[in-house]
């Protein structure tokens, strides 16, 4: 299934029909597209809403459907509920093959969840994940203090501050982003990348977490960008720009 985000700009949509006879495919329009993949779980309108705001000219679409993923120039995999359940829907829903061919073919943005499910497996219901990326997520401990040894929430929820490595400051898709900027996250487990040369940033909780992470065509974040004001909009138009090459 495939949901187009209504538009609320001036350009037509490619080949639907237009007043007065032809469609938008007859005045040459191409527009680029970005794929959020729909298997069932996921915080899929609030995202697309926010890349629509931020990349007017391109197609943002909700799908289900392995052509329209393959099809498209940019790919974003979603995620917010545990893990063992989203895991459970996306194996039924057939797009694993479709979503490792474009991870390795065009830019690919994980969102929350979606950046843990790029790991081998998750300490959630000891569960396999997608194994695009060597490690695992593990919860924060139950008894979770800071440094002074008051007890820290879990989950993480609220505003965190992310600071980059300095190999990964330069990356596209933090361009305009400050260090140091706040980010909004709502999460009990975090990734334990195997490769530390992956991690694109880091926020405090109280000792440093991974909470981005880049390779290849490859990017994802653990915070919430559609809630984390201009900061969070700026990363979703950087992807929305970004070619894949970092």
């Amino acid at each position: 299934m495939v949901f187009f985000v209504p538009r609320t700009d001036n350009h037509p949509p490619p080949n639907l029909p237009l007043e007065g006879g032809g469609t938008s495919g007859d005045f040459g329009v191409s527009l680029k597209s970005i794929a959020i993949v729909d298997y069932g779980m996921g915080n899929l309108k609030s995202v697309a809403k926010a890349f629509q705001h931020v990349a007017p000219d391109q197609n943002i679409l909700i799908t289900s459907d392995a052509k329209q993923i393959a099809e498209a120039d940019r790919v974003v995999l979603p995620g917010q509920a545990a893990m063992p359940e989203s895991m459970a829907a996306l194996n039924a829903s057939g797009l694993r093959d479709v979503l490792l061919a474009a991870s390795k073919t065009r830019p690919f943005f994980g969102v929350c969840l979606g950046l843990q499910m790029l790991f081998e497996t998750s300490e959630e219901g000891d569960t396999p994940s997608l194994g695009y990326l060597s490690g695992r997520s593990v919860r924060f401990p139950k008894q979770h203090r800071d440094h002074d040894g008051n007890m820290l929430k879990v989950p993480h929820m609220g505003w965190n501050a992310v600071h980059f490595p300095s190999d990964q400051a330069s990356h596209p898709c933090w361009s305009g982003v400050t260090d140091g900027n706040a980010f909004y996250f709502a999460n009990s487990y975090y990734a334990v990348p195997a490769n530390s040369a992956v991690v694109a940033g880091v926020a405090n909780y109280p000792d440093p977490i991974c909470v981005a992470v880049s390779s290849a065509h490859i990017f994802a974040v653990q915070f919430h960008p559609e809630k984390s004001a201009d900061a969070g909009l700026r990363v979703l138009k950087n992807f929305s720009l970004w070619n894949g090459a970092a």
